[in-house]
């Protein structure tokens, strides 16, 4: 009995465990050998497990072509609906202020009515900007039906509407503030502290809503001191001034002095001449300012005879060379008369009654020429006691003779 179990124990297992086939063991053949065995086929799955996987399958490639599809169409409608013409009916102003960005300025854009879509023109407007691009502030004239597109590029550009202040030659630092604080555009307060007389270049300067008043200021300082250190530079080597301060100086005067561009040369020679033998300038643009200061002489407040000994340090019938500073901001023409003058002996000048001047190099000349003017003027029926510009004293005084012309011109 024991030797039953022992063979039934000892009978060779086939695969998994299983007796193999009893019989002999018959060996592959060669080519049997070689070839290799058939890996078993994997348990099939379900009909049902199958479907529900290309259900998912399709759901997904729906979705996708939906959104495809979405995304593309509200791209054409973006797009199209950025260089469309837009809403604006008539042309009008738009502002954008200092630090705005693009968020505030399509809201803004929205809610004027100028686009349709906020979002629309955010977004496409951002893919549009570079890098360090943005849209600047300023104030634009934005046309009727104008689109988004090109309301991107008018921003982008920074070409807005640009006002103008103008600054006529020989006005003071004072007259020129006032010009600014009346101008309704300009931002900002003026500083308290006066710049300096005749540092302040006369010109039309044009800016962009928003500049403040400080950033014109600056940019009349910088204009002027450029134009005096350039005709400085090339001023004529004789000239008896000895500092740039005193060439604008006298460029002051010569400007007050004459309307008439050709005379301004003529009347820098007679100054500097006067200058370089020791006489009084005797000119009534420094009577003024040394009464009336940088507010300038009111219309109807004629210059009286006495005036002319009234002790200011600006009146130069009562002293000595020139003024302490400029009496008003000079222009480029008058600083051009000064640093080349005409080469004459002229010593006075009067005023020949047409808006212009007559010379004279001697005091009997001048003496003839007021005469003629004093002739002129009664016939208008002036005021006796009125200054008589460029009167001669009876007897000349020490520095020689009086001299200026009269005021038939700019006097502030």
């Amino acid at each position: 009995m024991s030797d039953t179990t022992n063979q039934s124990n000892d009978a060779p297992q086939g695969e998994n465990g299983r007796q193999a086939q009893k019989g002999p063991i018959i060996p592959k053949s060669p080519s049997e050998a070689l070839r290799p065995e058939r890996v078993p086929e994997p348990p099939k799955r379900s009909k049902k497990a199958r479907g529900q996987v290309v259900l998912f399958l399709n759901f997904i490639m729906t979705m996708a072509v939906l959104v495809c599809v979405v995304a593309v169409i509200g791209f054409y409608y973006a797009t199209s609906t950025y260089r469309n013409p837009g809403p604006l009916q008539t042309n009008t102003n738009f502002i954008i202020r200092n630090g705005a960005g693009l968020a505030e300025i399509a809201s803004n854009l929205e809610r004027n009515a100028i686009i349709s879509d906020a979002r629309i023109f955010r977004y496409l407007t951002a893919t549009h900007l570079s890098a360090g691009e943005s849209l600047k502030a300023g104030e634009y004239e934005i046309k009727a039906r104008a689109s988004m597109s090109d309301i991107m590029e008018l921003l982008k550009s920074g070409k807005s509407i640009l006002y103008s202040v103008s600054f006529p030659e020989g006005l003071t630092v004072r007259q020129m503030f006032n010009r600014m604080l009346e101008d309704q555009v300009l931002e900002g307060d003026l500083p308290a502290a006066l710049p300096q007389e005749g540092s302040l270049r006369p010109d039309t300067y044009k800016f962009s809503r928003g500049t403040k008043r400080s950033e014109i200021i600056q940019q009349m300082a910088a204009a002027q001191q450029k134009i005096v250190d350039q005709i400085w530079d090339k001023r004529d080597p004789s000239l008896p001034l000895r500092s740039k301060e005193e060439f604008v100086t006298l460029a002051s005067i010569v400007e007050k002095e004459t309307g008439v561009a050709d005379e301004r040369a003529h009347v820098a020679s007679v100054f500097l001449n006067r200058l370089g033998k020791g006489m009084r300038l005797q000119s009534d643009p420094t009577i003024i300012y040394g009464l009336f200061g940088g507010d300038g002489k009111p219309a109807d407040r004629p210059i009286y005879q006495s005036d002319l000994k009234r002790e200011t340090p600006y009146n130069t019938y009562v002293i000595k060379g020139l003024p302490p500073t400029p009496i008003a901001n000079p222009g480029k023409d008058a600083l051009e008369a000064v640093a080349n003058p005409w080469k004459t002996q002229d010593l006075y000048f009067v005023a020949d009654g047409t808006g212009g001047h007559v010379f004279a190099a001697t005091l009997e000349e001048h003496n003839a020429n007021v005469k003629r003017w004093r002739k002129l003027e009664a016939d208008k029926g002036s005021d006796p006691n009125i200054a008589v510009d460029g009167q001669p004293e009876e007897q000349p005084a020490d520095d020689g003779a009086a001299v200026a012309p009269p005021k038939k011109k700019k006097i502030n």
